[in-house]
């Protein structure tokens, strides 16, 4: 079945906050391998400018999934998540997140396609402090192998 193509400009609540903390930022740096010091040492991240330790750039994955989650499992959208892969995904920043930060992200449908008998859904995750401040932008691109209505 395709996709609800009315979902588009569908705009999701905010998730509740999160705290970015600085053993999270050092267990994720670890996980992907990367031994940056201004991740894990505040005195590095302070001489770089930063006001405490700095996550890598793919960090804000970690809140952003649980957002993007709305609206895949929101079944008027008609996703079978079963059928899904990961199409592409990628990160436009304001500022660096840093240990400290209390973020919150709003998801929305940003696009619905067709190709090649698949249907593409890009999300898209805004993440901003609880006072507004924007910090990154989150665009994911999921397809639905094999969904698309016959062309």
């Amino acid at each position: 079945m395709p996709l609800d193509e009315s979902f588009v400009g569908r705009v999701y609540p905010p998730t509740a906050a999160y705290e970015v903390g600085r053993e999270k930022i050092r267990e994720f740096a670890e996980a992907i391998g990367d031994d940056n010091p201004a991740y894990t040492d505040p005195g590095a991240a302070r001489a770089l400018g930063y006001p405490d330790v700095i996550a890598p750039p793919t960090f804000p994955i970690v809140i952003t999934m649980k957002a993007a989650g709305a609206i895949i499992a929101d079944p008027g959208l008609g996703l079978d998540y079963t059928r899904v892969v990961h199409g592409e995904q990628s990160f436009l920043y304001s500022r660096p997140v840093h240990a400290g930060d209390v973020l919150q992200v709003t998801a929305s449908v940003e696009s619905i396609r067709s190709a090649a008998g698949n249907d593409l859904i890009t999300t898209r995750s805004e993440v901003t402090t609880l006072d507004g401040e924007h910090v990154v932008t989150a665009l994911s691109t999921l397809v639905a192998r094999g969904t698309a209505a016959a062309e």
